[in-house]
């Protein structure tokens, strides 16, 4: 028969997905140490709450996994509690709980009050901006709207985050300034769509306003914009790219597809022309811009000429960062209804090709910056060397600069000069310049004699 365990109670909280994931656990977590509650992240305690991807396939099967993986636990006796929360809960929580019983209780998105007295804690309104980060010291991810109004075909999200939301410019001001004098100097900005911000709360597209404000918070020296939508595209952001140093010449927005065709079966309320005019401006404004997008093939649908335009037209875009993923047929989404036609392994043949000359274009666009010198941001030091990036490269998806640590010591979180002395396709590695810091002398240890 199991027992209880006898040890005092730790909170583990366990993140799966996405950059949202991330910044909803760390509430949670900030939320739990207001309460005086032993919180952790990924590591060992007797209470464990998950947090979820419902988002695709591959997603949904790591997040029943972990579910799994933490209930056998509690059977063996090794935890007390299992707690669930987060998009695969907000959207399967009926088949949930009868497919995995033994889990204490489920929680939606929008119901944090409702697990934090699960966990003998209040929900307390006044703790805005309040949140333990999981990140390197140096970044962390500032959620500026939850939700989204927009009626993609293939995309569950509204129906697992609600509709779109934008948080007040005062209370992301707020929120910016705690975590700048917690030593955060990288704010990358995420939402579901960056672009809508400020339509629910402002009436207009006040992204650029949000932006200004930011860019005054001292401590604060890079900014990133991550999930931008490209239909009604805010310009006068790129004029603020452009003049203000603190806004990192770098975009990630999702384009998915090119063929006329697929883009109006996605619902996506644009066309090749116009997807590639807005590049084009893009490019005009802000000449020195990073572009990442991400890109969906085996759509119902895509024949083999849609997908040869994809390819011509990934060569002509010549994309500095891009990711590809293989379409993933969601049920209650306006896709389900059409016959997922593309066989998963054309789907998988199609995103490594596309990878392919991905690979190439940034090998080329690398070997541009051989000899140049970059500002670069030490994120953490593996092995014998440190692991460091420029403007142009956001966390985990992007270009890593490689450093030897073996001949100079620099410090995590800080800024240096560093010269490129080599490229890979997705690599590059350098060297500091003008940097007189030399290794820490060891210290010398006095032996008192008796």
């Amino acid at each position: 028969m199991r027992t209880k365990s006898l040890k005092k109670n730790k909170i583990n909280v366990v993140t799966l997905g996405c950059s949202k994931n991330v910044y909803d656990s760390e509430v949670l977590m900030g939320q739990l140490r207001a309460n005086d509650k032993d919180v952790v992240h990924e590591e060992e305690g007797n209470i464990v709450v998950i947090n979820t991807c419902g988002f695709i396939d591959n997603a949904k099967e790591e997040s029943v996994n972990t579910i799994l993986e933490f209930v056998e636990k509690k059977q063996r006796g090794e935890v007390d509690q299992v707690f669930v929360t987060g998009c695969l809960s907000e959207r399967y929580k009926p088949d949930l709980i009868e497919e995995i019983p033994d889990v204490d209780q489920y929680f939606g998105t929008t119901e944090l009050p409702a697990l934090l007295k699960a966990l003998e804690a209040d929900y307390k309104h006044e703790l805005v901006g309040e949140r333990i980060t999981t990140t390197p010291k140096n970044y962390a991810y500032l959620k500026i709207a939850e939700g989204c109004d927009r009626p993609c075909s293939f995309c569950a999200i509204p129906l697992m985050r609600g509709k779109h939301r934008s948080t007040p410019i005062e209370n992301l001001v707020i929120e910016a300034k705690k975590l700048a004098a917690n030593g955060v100097k990288e704010l990358i900005l995420i939402a579901q769509d960056l672009t809508y911000y400020g339509l629910d709360l402002y009436k207009k597209r006040n992204l650029a306003e949000l932006l200004e404000n930011l860019a005054q918070v001292d401590g604060i020296e890079w900014i990133r914009l991550h999930y931008a939508f490209p239909t009604g595209f805010p310009m006068d952001v790129l004029d603020l790219m452009k003049r203000e140093p603190k806004i990192c010449n770098y975009l990630d927005i999702p384009l998915q597809h090119i063929s006329d065709d697929l883009l109006k079966s996605m619902r996506r309320g644009t066309t090749h022309e116009k997807t590639t005019n807005l590049l084009k401006q893009f490019r005009k404004t802000v000449p020195e811009m990073t572009i990442r997008t991400t890109l969906i093939v085996g759509y119902p649908g895509e024949t083999e000429a849609h997908f040869q335009e994809l390819k011509e037209w990934v060569k002509e875009m010549r994309f500095e960062r891009l990711g590809c993923f293989t379409y993933s047929h969601e049920e209650n989404t306006h896709a389900f209804n059409l016959v997922d036609d593309v066989p998963q392994e054309v789907k998988q043949e199609r995103a490594n090709h596309i990878m392919e000359i991905q690979s190439q274009i940034s090998w080329e666009l690398n070997q541009q910056k051989i000899g140049e010198i970059y500002r670069v941001v030490i994120d953490r030091k593996e092995g014998n060397n440190y692991i460091g990036r420029t403007e142009f490269d956001s966390p985990d998806v992007d270009n890593e600069v490689l450093i030897d640590a073996t001949t100079i010591y620099l410090k995590t979180g800080e800024f240096y000069d560093v010269k490129i002395t080599e490229a890979a396709d997705f690599d590059l590695y350098g060297e500091p310049v003008n940097v007189n810091v030399e290794k820490p002398a060891r210290k010398e240890i006095k032996v008192r004699s008796v």
